[in-house]
């Protein structure tokens, strides 16, 4: 028998993993180190109509859109999903996610609990985990040190994560970021245990 006959039998299609949970809780964080430690997966890129902040790129952080343009693509079909958050409309790109579905790559959808449960209905399959601070003290705390809002954007930010901790046991997994290193641990177990579940070849 030749070596990796068995290649035409394996899925070969990518898995989409919905990645929640609060304001300030260190999605991105996460995210940032788990593209140094496993770069099989892929972050989704989304669009928002919400303003730049410093450092942020176009294409790779978001993809910045005005309030018209975004219109424009919600009447064309072009999104998955999209939401109202916190005054900002935000939309996850269909064929941009499909596309990279198709050839295998295991994209990483970062969402809110809302968009998560709109994607879970469009793409049977989707995996979901919600990420959780080692407390609520430790959360406000974190929204606190970022000044990236104000006092009352930090009041609502943590008045709706008590709202999305409600739905957490919808999740398939659920990670604590106690340390951004050990969170993105945890979610390279996640998505190392999936492709070996679905027999699917690395990147």
């Amino acid at each position: 028998m030749a070596k990796n006959s068995w290649d035409k039998y394996r899925i070969t299609t990518g898995t989409l993993v919905v990645l929640s949970g609060p304001s300030g809780v260190g999605k991105d964080s996460i995210l940032d180190r788990l593209e140094e430690i496993y770069p099989a997966a892929r972050r989704c890129v989304t669009a928002t109509t919400r303003r730049r902040r410093s450092g942020e790129a176009e294409g790779i952080d978001y993809f910045f859109l005005d309030k018209r343009e975004f219109e424009e693509g919600i009447a064309k079909g072009g999104f998955l999903e999209y939401a109202n958050v916190h005054g900002n409309l935000y939309g996850t790109p269909k064929e941009y996610v499909l596309e990279q579905l198709r050839e295998g790559i295991d994209v990483i959808l970062k969402i809110d609990v809302q968009g998560a449960e709109n994607i879970c209905r469009q793409i049977p399959g989707t995996v979901t985990v919600f990420v959780v601070p080692p407390s609520e003290e430790e959360l406000l705390r974190r929204l606190t040190m970022r000044k990236t809002e104000t006092e009352d954007e930090i009041r609502v930010r943590f008045e709706n994560a008590k709202k999305e901790f409600a739905k957490m046991h919808l999740y398939d997994y659920i990670i604590e970021n106690d340390t951004v290193e050990d969170a993105a641990e945890r979610l390279k177990a996640v998505l190392v245990s999936l492709r070996c579940k679905n027999g699917k070849k690395s990147k």
